[in-house]
């Protein structure tokens, strides 16, 4: 039983594109997680637990404790990455209960004032930038070893794997916090793509050919393995194990456990624990992900499994209640506690199912639109995309369409549908990034913030540098009127390299300048009057041959 004692530490761990199959307590049949084997066998597991099937939502959603489609972060990029100012977070609600706040690794809530982690709540914060290392907006030249990471608004250089520097970091908050409560959030981005890993992680999966496609994949994970048992025995030496709430799960299905066929099928090879789909899939295999959770003074131990349908909303107001965390009156979850279901699984439980979209589908081919890239889930039903039903208790691997024979069910879990459109409908506006912070200035923008109307803008250097003739806009707000300085380069400052552009040119508040590229150039300067409030700002480098593309990196400093 959960007793009332002194406050208890958190540790919530997070994995990046990890599936509910890429665990060998999950029964697949090459990956060694001995660690992970060991904390499944010592928590309560929610069996039946879910997330959104991409990164940045599922992201926000823990964040928040609210619906993506509600708190602003509903795609990876295209501008639809940050959280609404009004959200608060769980490092908001646990700061002001009294909580030291950390957070180690991935954000990918937005890199730009007022939406970085130490922007939310955080006060101990290391991080890489976008939504993996080594994409556009991250620090110039990272590549998972040897990598700049933002220290509380500074880049700071580190030594070793990316993995490795992370739970390092992690240890260290820990450490120099012991004696106070602590809430550490220790996001990784193992095992995200691209697939880099010490050949001594990845050795053991090359040998088999069945299994070598996935060889570095698995070897991110037994890397992080390995140090999630360095984390367990830290705590065990400091005597912190007891009264610390140990997390784990991760934030979609599996990227790269099996091969598939799109993003929708079974696996045709590899392991995905019997379920269809992958990252990205509105399928079982694309968001139902492992969920576990230990604390020995809590009564939260044992072993034991928790069959009842969960979210990634209620992870929230489920640590709240376990930390005696007060929440605002004015703070709606869309989760609730699942302190009910951990200190008993058959407590008497009110929700009945749970409603969740991936607005835009795969690749963002479309704006956000009633219906499409649905999912209402019961106990028992998967309505997909309104239209097709599963019987998921009869057939998990989701191979029979239903929805003929069960027409009373297609038409009731419409009606669970429509309530949610309705609310979410409102928030899938844009969100602002602030340009004359004083707490980020410059600001140094990146395109893979412009706000598409579909289709997602440059988002990695592979793209980038072909250089292609695209551009759009960025949503700012001018936190004071004044004069800023624009600087448009195609790469990065880091990178020193000339522009490849004859013109240039900038629309914003309702201005327009203009100017030539100067030859040998590294960067093209303006200079405007703005006045405070939201505004857009659109970019343009023409080539010799007039057509245009857009500056992908643009320092805005307000002077």
């Amino acid at each position: 039983m959960i007793q009332a004692a002194s406050k208890p530490n958190v540790v919530f761990v997070l994995t990046d594109d990890q599936g509910y199959g890429d665990l060998g307590c999950h029964g697949n049949p090459v990956l060694k997680t001995p660690n992970l084997d060991r904390l499944h066998e010592q928590s309560i597991r929610f069996t039946d637990f879910h997330v959104s099937s991409f990164c940045t939502p599922t992201r926000g959603a823990l964040m928040t404790g609210r619906d993506p489609g509600h708190n602003g972060a509903y795609r990876t990029s295209s501008g639809r990455t940050m959280l609404h100012t009004d959200e608060k977070t769980i490092a908001d609600f646990f700061a002001d209960s009294g909580y030291v706040t950390g957070m180690v690794g991935k954000w990918h809530l937005g890199d730009n004032a007022p939406h970085r982690p130490q922007d939310r709540g955080f006060q101990d914060v290391l991080w890489h930038r976008c939504g993996g290392i080594g994409q556009a907006s991250d620090y110039w030249g990272n590549d998972y070893f040897d990598d700049t990471f933002e220290r509380n608004g500074t880049f700071e250089k580190f030594t070793g794997y990316c993995t490795d520097v992370f739970f390092s970091e992690g240890l260290r908050f820990i450490e120099e916090n012991q004696e106070a409560p602590f809430f550490l959030y220790l996001a990784l981005n193992a095992p995200h793509g691209p697939y880099r890993v010490g050949k001594e992680w990845s050795a053991p999966y090359q040998q088999d050919p069945e299994w070598k496609p996935f060889a570095n994949f698995f070897g991110m994970i037994a890397n992080f393995d390995y140090n999630l048992g360095m984390l367990r025995e830290r705590l065990d030496a400091l005597n912190l194990s007891d009264n610390t709430i140990l997390i784990f799960m991760t934030d979609n299905g599996t990227a790269t456990g099996g091969k598939f066929k799109g993003q929708t099928s079974e696996a045709l090879s590899g392991y995905n624990a019997g379920m269809r789909g992958k990252k990205s899939s509105i399928y079982e295999g694309g968001h139902r992900v492992p969920f576990f959770i230990y604390w020995p003074n809590g009564g939260l131990e044992g072993g034991r499994d928790i069959p009842t349908l969960a979210a990634h909303v209620d992870v929230l107001p489920t640590l709240a209640d376990l930390c005696g965390v007060a929440l605002p009156s004015s703070y709606h979850s869309d989760g609730v506690s699942l302190r009910p279901l951990l200190k008993d699984r058959n407590a008497p439980w009110a929700r009945d199912h749970l409603v969740s979209q991936y607005h835009g589908g795969a690749g963002f081919t479309h704006g956000p639109e009633a219906v499409t890239g649905s999912y209402v889930m019961t106990e028992r039903w998967r309505l997909l995309d309104g239209r097709e039903l599963y019987d998921i208790e009869a057939d998990p691997a989701q191979r029979k369409d239903v929805a003929s024979e069960h027409p009373e069910v297609v038409v009731q879990l419409q009606e669970l549908y429509k309530p949610y459109w309705k609310s979410v409908e409102p928030r899938l506006t844009p969100v602002c990034i602030d340009i004359g912070n004083p707490a980020e200035n410059p600001a140094v923008l990146c395109s893979q913030d412009w706000y598409m109307p579909k289709g997602n803008p440059p988002w990695n250097f592979s793209s980038i540098k072909k250089l292609p003739r695209v551009t759009g806009p960025w949503h700012l707000d001018v936190k004071k009127a004044g004069r800023y300085r624009l600087t448009l380069r195609q790469l990065p400052k880091e990178a020193d390299v000339v522009v490849k552009a004859v013109r240039a040119k900038i629309q914003i508040a309702g201005q327009e300048k203009e100017c030539p590229v100067e030859p040998g150039s590294k960067g093209v300067v303006f200079e405007i009057d703005l006045p405070a409030g939201p505004t857009e700002l659109i970019t343009y480098l023409y080539g010799a041959k007039g057509k245009p593309g857009g500056a992908y990196f643009t320092e805005v400093e307000s002077l």
